[in-house]
């Protein structure tokens, strides 16, 4: 237990410094392009990463978690997964470059086509990179992970933020993406080389095949229910509004990248151990849960409060339409933080077709309520509101599922983690609220203030109530490292 609790500490310390850095790389790299490049010019690169996004889906297949799960896999057999992704890669990316043409033709917007074709390189070492990415997980390297990732990460965001002054316009936004994707699987096969043989690897397919099927289809339904919004704006409302509500979904989504993917990674190749103990299972998982119930709720109070501050500090006036957005989306920020640490657990209790059937609930209420903000109400923020009261739902649904059904054990035992973590997110809102009323001019001085309240309210609380010692925590997390 303690040497599975070492390794979950380290890999949340790497992963957490890799991510918090790269998160301020991200945003200044984000805030510079934006005072560059047009909201529409957005749109059109949102349009083209939500479409390769699906393509990418049968590429991967759920191979990534069924390798990582799977610890009866022979090097050849990684061998033969590895010529797999290299032979779907190739004809996958070769199919998204001939459908641009349509793509472009579908969505009425020419430069759709040559960003589309530039894209399926990338694609293309997406899927090549699966298996040395995976192994790099499997074997805990997450210091090695680390750094890889950022510094891959801030030489892309020099090269875009280079090719957007030199007057690359919306192509710079590409060059990020293929740069890095390019530069990793270099990093991850040097790290784990494989050979590629001339054959599709069916036999050792099959030895992960009842992990990898529901995981694929968990995967085509999570990334409708993830993107049919975005899809359905930019073809229905145009560019522009896109543009707007992909910023503000892009900030919604910062806390649940920089907080629950420095976790979720680590927590699958720890938590596969306890594929056959589900009680140690469900109370490590607990711990976990606790914690970002003590982040993720009164996070989204503070960014409800903070939108039109971070939205203009970053992006710039010229994004002033995507701050009712962005305050919308914030309210769904806590249930999604720990909502989407659950596949990592589904997977670990091998519990995979269960996985797929909460995700298949999950896809038609999130589906029903982007359909109702586009079509019938005809408005973003009414998209927002749906998505955001659909992951409520989806929330409860989820934890029954994994609890009756994976756990077997009751519901209520659930529950009860929340009544502390949104009793601190109620006080934080009270003072958050008396703060707005008062006018403050400077946005810089606004945010510091609700800033330093939150940070102050939720020490104390946490610290008087003795739900953690905070300083003790940290003391023996940098004395441990």
């Amino acid at each position: 237990m303690q040497s599975t609790k070492k390794q979950l500490l380290s890999g949340i310390f790497y992963s957490a410094i890799s991510k918090y850095t790269g998160m301020g790389i991200s945003l200044i790299v984000a805030g510079i392009l934006a005072r560059i490049i047009s909201p529409e010019d957005f749109g059109v690169v949102a349009i083209a990463t939500v479409i390769i996004t699906f393509f990418s889906i049968f590429s991967d297949l759920g191979i990534a978690p069924a390798i990582i799960q799977n610890k009866e896999l022979t090097s050849r057999d990684l061998s033969n997964i590895f010529s797999f992704t290299i032979w779907t890669g190739i004809v996958i990316s070769t199919f998204f470059f001939l459908t641009s043409w349509s793509i472009a033709k579908y969505y009425n917007n020419h430069l759709l086509l040559s960003i589309c074709q530039w894209l399926s390189i990338d694609l293309f070492f997406a899927s090549a990179n699966i298996v040395p990415n995976a192994l790099l997980f499997k074997n805990k390297l997450f210091k090695f992970i680390a750094i890889r990732s950022l510094i891959i990460q801030l030489a892309g965001g020099i090269l875009a933020i280079s090719a957007a002054l030199m007057g690359a316009g919306l192509y710079a936004l590409i060059i990020n993406p293929i740069f890095s994707g390019i530069l990793i699987f270099v990093v991850s096969y040097k790290k784990y080389p494989q050979k590629i043989k001339f054959n599709l690897g069916i036999i050792s397919m099959k030895k992960i095949f009842s992990f990898t099927f529901y995981q694929f289809l968990f995967n085509v339904i999570n990334y409708f229910s993830r993107n049919l919004d975005k899809l359905l704006i930019g073809k229905y409302m145009g560019m522009s509004p896109l543009g707007y509500y992909e910023k503000s979904y892009r900030l919604m989504m910062l806390p649940l990248q920089n907080i629950t993917h420095v976790i979720s990674p680590v927590m699958h190749p720890i938590f596969s151990e306890y594929q056959n103990n589900y009680k140690q299972l469900q109370i490590s998982y607990e711990k976990v849960i606790r914690i970002l119930a003590f982040i993720g709720f009164p996070l989204s109070i503070f960014l409800y409060f903070t939108a039109r501050e971070i939205t203009l500090l970053i992006f710039g006036s010229q994004w002033i339409p995507s701050i009712h957005i962005f305050q919308i989306l914030s309210l769904s920020v806590g249930i999604q933080i720990i909502l989407s640490t659950s596949g990592s657990i589904f997977q670990a209790a091998n519990a995979t077709k269960t996985m797929f059937i909460s995700g298949l609930i999950s896809t038609i209420l999130n589906t029903s309520g982007i359909l109702i903000g586009i079509f019938l109400f005809k408005d973003l923020k009414a998209v927002a509101w749906g998505i955001c009261i659909s992951f409520t739902i989806n929330f409860i649904q989820c934890y029954f599922l994994m609890y009756k059904a994976t756990f077997k054990l009751p519901f209520y035992s659930f529950y009860k983690l929340f009544f502390s973590p949104l009793l601190l997110s109620g006080i934080i809102y009270l003072f958050l609220y008396e703060v707005t009323n008062i006018i403050i001019c400077n946005i810089f001085i606004s945010l510091i203030i609700k800033s330093s309240l939150f940070v102050i309210i939720g020490g104390l609380y946490i610290q008087w109530t003795n739900e953690y010692n905070i300083y003790r925590i940290i003391y023996r997390l940098i004395k441990r490292q």
